[in-house]
């Protein structure tokens, strides 16, 4: 059963940074896969953030590109984030995600392209 389960959100000051964590059971890495992190705001839909493939490519929302850095562990079986200069506006449950369907082919920041999600994590950055 596959599982992910985030870890390291929580509260910061504008500017501060944290480290979101991924740990993901439950799978081997199929040969093409895909993993990202999104976020979903209250009353607002659920974007991509970043997302990184089994290629080593990354993609970065725009609102985030040269703040956000995404890594995985595939030793450990897990995905990272790394989150610097953060505004209020990056307040939002963050979710893991992952395509295991073995024919990713490009890192896409649509939620429709993962196929398992974990339950989330909070990030609140007040100013």
């Amino acid at each position: 059963q596959v599982q992910l389960v985030e870890s390291g959100g929580g509260s910061v000051q504008a500017g501060g940074s944290l480290r979101l964590s991924c740990a993901a059971s439950g799978f081997t890495h199929s040969s093409r896969y895909s993993m990202g992190w999104f976020r979903q705001a209250p009353g607002k839909e659920r974007e991509g953030v970043a997302a990184i493939d089994s290629g080593g490519r990354t993609n970065y929302a725009d609102s985030v590109k040269g703040r956000f850095t995404i890594s995985q562990d595939n030793a450990k079986n897990t995905l990272n984030l790394r989150m610097n200069s953060l505004k209020p506006e990056d307040t939002a449950m963050y979710y893991c995600a992952a395509d295991l369907s073995g024919w990713s082919l490009f890192p896409w920041l649509s939620s429709g392209s993962y196929n398992y999600w974990g339950q989330g994590t909070q990030v609140t950055v007040s100013s």
